[in-house]
């Protein structure tokens, strides 16, 4: 059947009406026939087998049953009335019970004429009662599409209260397949159906609505799913190619004296083989013509910063100026301090530019960017100014980019009349199966292991009741010269709630530790900005032992000595968030410990974030049980350009089908890259109209 049809408003299908697709529209956003077919139910009840009355057990189970209504009476409760009728069949008798809508069924109800009843039992006075039952005439029910998989689809209170029941809309689809013939354009191409033994489109669609058993629904499913991620996949992949063809980048292909001096004589450590391995997928990147749009995921400390510094020299060396934005000041200030200190002796020139910069330090630095004497320039959204002009800027790295906007981002680009290579880093550890669907059109490398000389940070679960003893373990912990963070949730709901606790917390430390034995630090989001960064100072320089905070601190504090964190309400917190903020410690050569505090009552989701903090530090494990935990689109803050906008494919539980998607979709591009061939002009036209249909993903990752 021609895509034409599909593309019908959803008024013209039998039934619907005005009025009633303003609501389809309004609660599940379904405008045309095509949307309506692409409801897909959530779930199933089977309706394989009619019970009788006798066989009835008392477990609230849903039955189906047939029989008559032999008698209907009202009868009078504390609040109005309900409607009561006698339910037979050759086994037994039950009760059928409406609660409102009696005028409507005393009218329509047909007494003593055979009726499939549907609906959930229960046990009461000794007999077995159904109340508000789904009804229908035996008859119409044999004439009907024999369903025994019952499909249950999404729905709202809105349309329960406006009468758009599950059943109205199982009606709606039963139309739409008739007015239809059943029959919809193939989607995929048959080298690929018969490759994967997958059923066809006409047989998927008809066995995700109506399936006649458990088998030929797993096979819809199976079909439905791969083509969602297939497609998702070959948008993703297309992208990539396209932008390696279309926009050159420039060509790095010198490694010359800056880099070489930096490796050889000014390297703090040696590196390891992690971001060896990335340098080099870096270095391949920039001298390929095609501009670099790379995404570097690497834990907290596991040396992204040298990785960027280098690939800046590799840029300088070429002749070109590099920038790194960072998503705040405290973030762009620590960025500025560790690459000036990295390049002190090399002659490299760096500055810094954030919001909070005078006007008149700005002007020199507008200068020298436009002249060319500045190499580096490091700062927050204040990068992206009109005023802010390069000579010729090679390389722009972006920190924590999900917290940036892609017309953000895109002003970056425009910088020059060639786009610089971009180089994305981020250390909130992505899991691959996400990192397929959301950076499927990045190419991503990982430092998967931690610099030499870094230990692991032990974590520990403490309920409230052993806080005397996690006091005596910090006071030991001071005594050698260490210092200590302890952390308040800050949740924006009940911010005064979160003030008081990290006031009252505050308030049990300084008393637990007293002047002048001990300074204490304090933290918080209704501090001014002057006053905060005072109190950052005290601690990064060793004035005060112990930093109480709110998830302030969570980004961009390095302070070696610290080798305590201390969670209060550790319950409160999601899977990433405890993560980032134990990367704040283990920082230096020390030991280092997380204590995770909470009381005793704790949710089984609770309890799986904390077990999974005490037994792993791999932040990529720690992302895929969060991923199990919160679904993707909690993960990544927001679903990003819809992309995650799945209507059947699940990625977390669908991992091993998106993986085959994306090998079939790679497969496909290299042996047929304009999909011309005739076999495969079935997906080509699909991938057409799916792009009409839906918002062209930009460029800009």
């Amino acid at each position: 059947m021609n895509g034409n049809t599909l593309q019908t408003p959803i008024v013209y299908l039998k039934g619907v009406g005005p009025h009633r697709a303003e609501i389809l529209q309004s609660e599940l956003g379904i405008q045309t026939f095509q949307d309506l077919l692409n409801l897909f139910p959530s779930r199933y009840i089977d309706k394989t087998h009619y019970y009788k009355i006798s066989e009835l057990q008392r477990s609230n189970a849903d039955v189906q049953l047939i029989g008559k209504i032999v008698h209907l009476k009202t009868v009078a409760q504390k609040r109005g009335q309900r409607l009561v009728a006698k339910f037979i069949d050759d086994s037994g008798e039950m009760e059928l019970v409406w609660f409102r809508g009696h005028k409507w069924i005393r009218e329509h109800i047909k007494v003593n004429e055979p009726y499939v009843i549907f609906g959930r039992c229960n046990w009461f006075n000794g007999t077995f009662s159904m109340p508000h039952p789904e009804m229908e005439l035996l008859k119409e029910h044999e004439k009907g599409l024999k369903i025994s998989m019952q499909p249950v689809y999404p729905s709202t209170e809105k349309l329960n209260n406006k009468g758009i029941t599950n059943r109205v809309i199982n009606k709606w689809i039963q139309q739409l397949f008739l007015d239809t013939k059943g029959s919809f354009s193939e989607t995929l191409s048959n080298d690929m159906i018969h490759k994967l033994k997958l059923v066809s489109k006409n047989e998927a669609l008809f066995n995700i609505h109506f399936p006649k058993n458990q088998e030929a629904l797993a096979k819809a499913q199976f079909r439905l799913k791969f083509e969602e991620l297939f497609y998702v996949q070959l948008q993703l992949i297309s992208k990539k190619i396209s932008r390696r063809q279309k926009i050159k980048g420039h060509n790095f292909n010198h490694v010359g004296e800056r880099f070489n001096n930096f490796y050889k004589n000014h390297l703090p450590f040696e590196l390891t083989e992690a971001q060896k391995r990335v340098i080099k997928e870096i270095r391949w990147d920039l001298g390929s013509n095609a501009q670099m749009n790379r995404l570097l995921q690497g834990d907290v400390g596991s040396g992204k910063t040298i990785v960027a510094v280098m690939t800046m020299l590799l840029a300088i060396d070429n002749g070109y100026q590099a920038c790194l934005m960072a998503p705040t000041e405290i973030l762009a200030n620590q960025h500025y301090q560790g690459i000036s200190a990295l390049l002190e002796h090399t002659g490299v020139t760096c500055s810094l530019l954030t919001g909070s910069i005078k006007k008149s330090a700005r002007k020199p630095i507008h200068e020298q960017l436009e002249n060319g004497e500045l190499d580096i320039l490091v700062g927050t959204h204040a990068l992206l100014e009109d005023k802010v002009k390069y000579q010729n800027l090679g390389l722009a790295i972006i920190d924590e980019q999900h917290r940036f906007g892609v017309a953000q981002r895109a002003k970056l680009w425009h910088k020059n009349n060639i786009p610089p290579h971009i180089l994305v880093m981020t250390a909130t550890p992505i899991p691959r199966t996400l990192a397929m669907s959301l950076y499927g059109d990045l190419d991503i490398s990982v430092i998967d292991e931690l610099p030499p000389g870094r230990k692991r940070v032990r974590t520990v679960h403490r309920f409230d009741s052993n806080r005397l003893k996690v006091f005596r373990f910090l006071k030991e912990e001071i005594k050698k010269g260490r210092q200590v963070y302890i952390v308040y949730p800050l949740i924006q709901e009940s911010e005064a709630m979160d003030y008081k606790d990290l006031m009252d917390g505050y308030e049990s430390v300084v008393r637990e530790f007293p002047m002048p034995d001990y300074q204490v630090s304090i933290v918080h989001g209704k501090m001014k900005p002057s006053d905060k960064d005072y109190e950052m100072e005290r601690f990064v320089s060793g004035e005060t032992q112990l930093m109480v905070a709110t998830t302030v601190i969570e980004v961009g504090v390095n302070v070696p000595n610290a080798s305590v964190m201390v969670i209060e309400s550790a319950e409160r917190f999601g899977l990433s968030q405890l993560h980032q903020l134990r990367g704040r410690v283990g920082r230096g050569a020390d030991q280092s410990y997380c204590i995770l505090m909470t009381g005793q009552k704790l949710s089984s989701d609770a309890k799986t974030r904390l077990e999974t903090m005490v037994s792993t530090s791999d932040g990529f494990e720690i992302a895929e049980v969060d991923l199990k935990l919160r679904g993707p689109g909690d993960l990544m803050g927001t679903q990003q350009s819809g992309i995650l906008n799945l209507r059947i494919a699940d990625i977390v539980k669908d991992n091993d089908i998106l993986k085959a998607a994306r090998f079939h979709a790679m497969e496909l591009l290299r042996e047929d890259p304009n999909l011309g061939s005739p076999e495969n002009l079935v997906i080509r036209h699909t991938y057409t109209q799916l792009m009409k249909h839906k918002a062209q993903w930009n460029y800009i990752s």
